[in-house]
């Protein structure tokens, strides 16, 4: 099947991809916080760097949630075939996680001890995002299946394309941190975090160019669904677009705007993500398994459809809510402790 019917399973698809995107951008940018901490070495400025996060950071991980529980439910073969191939990276990642969970607690708490959770809140970040990018390579190179149950080994998900993607996501965290600190700091604070996102921007031209190359040549699928007449006609605005973005993302950082280098991070994120979806489609677990194979029967697909329907409305609006009610520039006075 290579259609693009608007069927359940498609639904699924979109749904699920949806929960990972809004996690990436959602959590992106307060790993990429974390991750920027050590080239912020004044108290003062690390704690308005966390007070810009503080009412926001703990609900993120919903999509998360909802990302991986969704696979769980509507495409139970994905999952019985994914889980096995990215343990390590995935067990990582939750580590990290909760290391800067714990981290982000206890160093208000703890004075004597501050530095040690700072470090463990940058480190903790650092892991995590890692671990995501090396997981986002491994699924993308494709993932060894025989009939039903993952065929391959305990060390496959570590490549150097692997290590390319985790590299990528790092660096893309880390502008979204830093675009993140010039949308919600003021004074000294906000000059280094402009002069950091030109650095950072041109590091995540370069990653996705790399990446972009590299994908390719992992298969000859992935080059047809890329270069082939007349699927480039539609592909090659993606390219063109993240030329477009740049051009405004540069711009806008030239004058100094405040909210416009955050939102244009995110698009070229959007724009990545898109990417994603082009090589991957219609495969949930790439060149073995699309997601019709994958999917659940289609009554119990209608029936968590009904929840999902309900919930992620909810889920928005209390989130929107909660960014608006803490918008705003943010200072050390202000905020968690």
């Amino acid at each position: 099947m290579t259609g693009f019917p608007i069927d359940l399973a498609t639904v699924w698809a979109f749904i699920i991809a949806f929960a990972v995107f809004v996690y990436v951008v959602m959590d992106g940018f307060d790993l990429g916080l974390g991750m920027l901490f050590p080239l912020f070495p004044q108290k003062h400025d690390r704690d308005v760097m966390m007070n810009t996060v503080a009412p926001v950071w703990d609900g993120n991980e919903t999509w998360l949630v909802l990302g991986g529980g969704g696979l769980f439910a509507a495409f139970p073969l994905a999952y019985a075939v994914l889980m096995p191939a990215l343990y390590t990276p995935l067990i990582v990642m939750l580590l990290g996680l909760v290391f800067r969970g714990v981290a982000f607690e206890f160093r208000w708490r703890s004075q004597r001890e501050r530095n040690l959770w700072d470090i463990a809140f940058a480190g903790g970040s650092l892991v995590a995002t890692l671990a995501q990018g090396v997981a986002l390579g491994a699924i993308l190179q494709g993932i060894v299946v025989n009939g039903r149950h993952y065929g391959g080994g305990w060390w496959d998900w570590l490549t150097p394309f692997s290590i390319l993607t985790g590299i990528a996501i790092v660096v893309g965290y880390m502008l979204l941190g830093a675009t993140w600190l010039i949308m919600k700091t003021e004074g000294e604070l906000r000059e280094k975090a402009y002069r950091l996102s030109w650095w950072l921007l041109f590091a995540m031209l370069g990653a996705i160019g790399l990446v972009s190359i590299a994908t390719p040549l992992l298969n000859a699928e992935y080059a047809h669904r890329w270069f082939s007449w007349p699927n480039i006609l539609f592909t090659g605005l993606v390219p063109l677009a993240v030329a477009g973005v740049t051009v405004m993302l540069l711009r806008a950082l030239a004058a100094k705007q405040d909210y416009r280098p955050f939102f244009l991070s995110l698009t070229l994120f959007a724009l990545s993500y898109a990417g994603l979806g082009i090589s991957m489609w219609p495969y949930i677990v790439p060149r073995s398994i699309t997601i019709w194979q994958a999917a659940a029967p289609e009554n119990s697909q209608i029936f968590m459809l009904v929840g999902v329907a309900i919930m992620i409305p909810i889920i928005l609006i209390y989130t929107a809510w909660a960014y608006y009610v803490f918008r705003g520039k943010v200072t050390a006075e202000s905020g968690y402790h």
